[in-house]
Formats: structure tokens, sequence, C-alpha cells
């Protein structure tokens, strides 16, 4: 495993392979986990690697390196996962559909796809101006319709197939469980720390997009295992969370950023020795998340 081997895919993009999707056996949801990593893909399509200006490793500094093999063991504890297969840098699909910066097209970009968000403003929208070191990915302006050929082949299918899973675990549990797992740099992991950096933060939009249990019992297990959590700060949750977070309606997100730190060389974006042992505390985790009581948060 390094940090630029690539993802088979063809040389124009397969929107059939958007995505992975591994389900916990064949029958209904055993847990009503879902686990899924929107931003891991490692696939840089052709048509965005031409119009960059960034090298093959530049261009990697906003993907979350690695997660979806963070990850990879939840299917055999019971929880549904997603994993994203293209790369953030393509299309982000953290964000609303179509949440775009104008200034980046050379032709009229339509009024609904206007993004007036704090994440425009920064350069990281759907289709992002930048890497999160602030570096310009490309060397020239982009067409409105390559947006919509990334949106329409890339985020869509993708929240399609994370709408069917969360329905298929509310239609057997009566609620289903959303984690989205991502990955922080390690300055960002420093912002605000009193003491030391934040291990993991965990992010309910400030207690709206889950029931504080879950949470809690996140915070928890982390804390048991030595991590130094903290909640919503920096990251309170971004558009998977805030989008699918209804606990009125059943459904309960939490986004959770892992310190880069921990299992990662974010120079050569190779994974360390820490990779492992990270891996096997996620999957613990994991497993406690499944054999835990969560029916009361069945919704009335």
């Amino acid at each position: 495993m390094t940090a630029l081997e690539p993802l088979p895919a063809a040389d124009s993009p397969d929107y059939a392979a958007a995505f992975v999707v591994r389900r916990a056996g064949s029958g209904a949801p055993p847990t009503p986990l879902v686990f899924a990593s929107p931003h891991s893909g490692r696939h840089y399509p052709d048509d965005l690697m031409s119009a960059a200006v960034l090298d093959a490793v530049s261009i990697r500094r906003s993907e979350d390196a690695f997660v979806d093999d963070l990850i990879a063991e939840a299917p055999a504890h019971g929880a549904a996962l997603i994993t994203a297969n293209f790369a953030r840098a393509y299309v982000d699909l953290n964000r609303e559909p179509f949440e775009l910066d104008a200034s980046m097209f050379a032709d009229e970009v339509p009024e609904f796809a206007r993004g007036r968000t704090a994440r425009v403003a920064a350069g990281l929208g759907t289709i992002a101006r930048v890497v999160s070191e602030g570096q310009e990915i490309y060397h020239r302006k982009l067409m409105y319709a390559e947006a919509e050929t990334r949106i329409a082949g890339a985020h869509r299918p993708y929240h399609q197939a994370l709408e069917k899973l969360i329905a298929e675990t509310r239609a057997t549990h009566g609620f289903a469980i959303l984690v989205d797992w991502h990955s922080m740099p390690s300055a960002a992991a420093r912002s605000g720390a009193r003491d030391r950096p934040s291990d993991m933060v965990l992010g309910d939009r400030f207690g709206a997009a889950c029931a504080g249990v879950l949470p809690t019992r996140v915070e928890r297990g982390l804390a048991e295992l030595g991590y130094r959590v903290t909640r919503n700060t920096p990251y309170a949750g971004g558009y998977t969370t805030e989008h699918y977070g209804k606990p009125h309606r059943g459904v309960h997100a939490l986004q959770i950023e892992i310190n880069r730190a921990l299992y990662l060389d974010e120079a050569t974006l190779e994974p360390t020795s820490g990779f492992d042992r990270l891996k096997g505390h996620v999957e613990g985790l994991t497993q406690a998340l499944a054999a835990a009581d969560w029916s009361g948060l069945r919704a009335a």
C-alpha cells in the first residue's frame, strides 16, 4: 500500500465505479450503523489532471488518505459501508450538489449554482479551487458543463446510494446511525487546543444532527483508548451530517475527524507505523458501537 497507488479505472470516468458499497451480509442490515468515507477517493481522472497546475502529490493534500482503509473492517461487524472512488479535488461529496464558485468558470453559471457560503469563499466548494494548503488547482478556467458532468456522474450517484443504505437501515431498525469518517491536517487539530492537539473531533452540528447519546458513547470509547476528543471545533460536520442528520425522523449523523499525524506522514502521504494501531482501535470502536443497545433512538 502506497500513497500513490492508482485506483483501477478507465481513462475516461466510469461513473458506475463512482463509489463502493459493502454490506454486512446479503440480508437485512444487522445493525443500525452506516459508515461513509466521502473524501478518501484516489482516482484523479485525466480531465482533472490535464487542467491542473499541481503535481500528483500536491493535488492530494485535501484527500482523506487511507480513511477508507481504516474503516474497511466495518462490514465484518455489521455496519454498511460506502466509500468514494473519485478524488475530493475532482468533486467534493461533502458539499451541496451545486455549491460552486462562479469565478472559476469561463462561461455563465446558473444562479442556483452560485454558492455564497464560507466554504466557497475559501475555495472549497463542490468543485474546489484550491487544495487544503491554499494552492490553486487549475491553470485555466473550467466550463460549467465540466462541473455538471462531475456532479451528475459522481456526486449524485454517491448520495443516491447513501440514501438507499440509510433507508434500508431505517426500515429494518426504525432508525439509522450514519458515521461520516474524515481526516484532518495536524495543523487543524491544534486549532483551539489548550494543552495538546485533538486526536479526534466529533461533529454533530452542535447537537442538531443526532441524539446526544451517540457522540457521548463515541467520545467515551475513544477516550478509553487514550485519544483526546473534542466536539465541533474546528469541524462541526459538513453537508452530509447536516443533510442526513434528522433525529426526529430517526436518522442520526455524526462526523468523525481523525488527526492525520496519528497514522500518516503528511509530507509524503505515506502511512506511518501508527496506521495499524489506529486501524485496530477503529475496528474495536466499531465492534463496540455495533454491540451497543441503540433502541432508544427509534423514531416515535
